[in-house]
């Protein structure tokens, strides 16, 4: 259709590799010219407590406050990484060193100036001790030196690659006032239900149940941006109230697969209306089933390859997310082409293959054709979720396991998976962000803190596997640290900790007079300074 966007993709992540998408609606978007002003409005599903992503970094709250409060860098397609707070970094060689060169002329919404004090102060009170992923990455950050205003020098008590931190900086550096927080209950500092940054937009009003609003900041540091006058997102968790509003124009944009999938076609159809699959590289999701290594069958390796075996991971691309997802081959998606392999060993879907590894591992069919039972949670996040947990209890009893779905709330589910361990199966949805040592290798490493929602709580603790986890998070040269992460892979693969299904990112649903949509792979996340309105 010659009104529809046209996607062109070639995926990279940051940190060296260089990506490249051409989104057009019908003619190039540098032939167009940006029109100022206009509201776009869009849906969000839920409201949150706390929108500060410098304390809660996900993607929920970035989708909101990303456009308030600014981190160091951003994910870009032609360049990896983009510098916004800070416009240019070095490593030292030793790797305990890292210097920032931070943007003069930026100022808070309040009008007081941005400093290289404000990073200090976020970094050492905040995303090391506080934030969700800062408490990982940063856990090694001694101090921040700042000598002068627009210089941060970050200092590590232990070597750090420089390419972990970077590839960390989108996700974790988002930058608060020091003016505003220092002497504060931070976690419970009002600013976090209406954020002060250095944004695009400043933070506006938000209605419960209806509605938060924000408004153009007239003294951005990137003079001329943003182009739009106000963002309004809309609070509507039905995903069927979002499909009508899209046809009638009430929204504009929808974000994060918030339609129902079996609606996308119907939508992209509609004239006006175009369904942007690109933009979504730097949030890749899996789905992973995991295993409590406490319950003595599935200690068995050989009972979690017949598991593999028996799970077949394009019916769950096919008919669960209807095409809108990829078979996996292990824990790093192939999207993320800096460390990827797929020289790892693979399972193909076999239930011959996998009654045979039963039968070997000692668990044969009794007179009722079961070899054993097992509880399986579904995570409630999302209906891919819940489905993907319905197919894998048909497909195990296939083979002779018997299975019982067990459900739950949010709450519930983590505290019976995490923190309880009372599960036998689990179907979870862990994030990829860009780099192993952000959110991945915790679900692998062994002798964690009992309880860490989000990470390896399956009893599974092998030597082997948390030396490589070691040895790649202080490696300073790139390709060895590659390297590493391969073999990371593969010892993965080998041992199925947890079974890795399939990867996804999300959707997105606009209607054509928004443009700039989708154009670096973190756009639902990032500012939208330059996104604008065909009016």
């Amino acid at each position: 259709m010659a009104n529809k966007f046209c996607r062109h993709l070639r995926v990279g992540l940051a940190g060296g590799l260089i990506i490249v998408l051409a989104l057009v609606t019908g003619k190039p978007a540098f032939a167009e010219k940006v029109k100022r002003g206009a509201t776009f409005t869009v849906a969000s599903d839920t409201e949150y407590r706390s929108i500060n992503p410098a304390i809660v970094a996900s993607n929920g709250v970035f989708f909101i406050a990303s456009k308030i409060v600014e981190p160091l860098a951003e994910m870009d397609y032609e360049t990896g990484l983009r510098p916004v707070l800070a416009t240019k970094w070095q490593g030292s060689k030793d790797g305990l060193s890292i210097t920032f060169t931070l943007r003069k002329g930026v100022t808070w919404h309040d009008g007081k100036p941005f400093t290289s004090a404000d990073v200090a102060f976020s970094a050492m009170k905040v995303w090391k001790p506080l934030q969700n992923l800062g408490r990982t990455i940063f856990a090694n950050l001694e101090s921040v030196d700042t000598p002068d205003k627009s210089t941060a020098v970050f200092r590590f008590s232990k070597p750090t690659p420089l390419q972990l931190i970077e590839n960390a900086l989108p996700a974790v550096s988002a930058v608060l006032p020091k003016h505003r927080y220092e002497g504060t209950d931070i976690k419970n500092n009002p600013l976090n239900a209406a954020p002060i940054g250095t944004g695009p937009f400043t933070f506006g009003e938000h209605k419960p149940g209806e509605f938060y609003r924000l408004d153009r900041n007239p003294n951005y540091w990137d003079k001329g941006k943003p182009y739009l006058d106000r963002i309004v997102y809309r609070v509507m968790p039905d995903a069927g109230a979002k499909a009508a509003a899209l046809e009638t124009g009430d929204i504009q944009l929808t974000a994060f697969s918030a339609v129902p999938l079996i609606e996308m076609a119907r939508l992209d159809a509609i004239k006006g209306i175009s369904v942007i699959r690109g933009g979504y590289e730097g949030i890749t999701y899996h789905i992973v089933l995991e295993i409590n290594h406490r319950r003595k069958e599935l200690a068995n390796p050989l009972v979690r390859q017949a598991l593999r075996h028996a799970i077949d991971s394009k019916f769950i691309v096919d008919v669960v997310f209807l095409g809108f997802a990829n078979a996996s081959t292990g824990p790093v998606p192939s999207t993320a082409t800096d460390f990827y392999t797929k020289d790892v060993p693979m399972y193909a879907f076999d239930t011959n293959r996998a009654e045979e590894l039963l039968d070997k591992a000692g668990y044969p069919r009794d007179a009722d054709g079961k070899r054993f039972s097992l509880k399986l949670r579904p995570a409630p996040w999302f209906q891919m979720t819940r489905d993907t947990g319905d197919y894998v209890r048909q497909a195990l009893q296939k083979v002779g396991i018997d299975v019982k779905l067990v459900t739950a709330d949010p709450g519930g589910h983590i505290r019976a998976v995490y923190k309880e361990h009372d599960f036998d199966l689990s179907i979870g949805s862990p994030v990829w962000r860009n780099d192993p040592a952000i959110s991945t290798t915790i679900l692998f490493q062994g002798g964690l803190p009992a309880g860490v929602p989000f990470a390896n709580q399956y009893g599974y603790d092998d030597q082997e596997m948390n030396s490589l986890i070691a040895r790649a998070a202080r490696e300073l040269n790139r390709n060895a640290r590659i390297k590493l992460y391969h073999d990371f892979q593969r010892k993965v693969t080998e041992d199925l900790p947890i079974l890795n299904l399939v990867d996804f990112t999300f959707i997105t649903v606009a209607r054509d007079e928004v443009r700039n949509v989708s154009n670096n792979p973190r756009w639902a996340t990032s500012s939208w300074a330059d996104t604008w309105i065909d009016q």
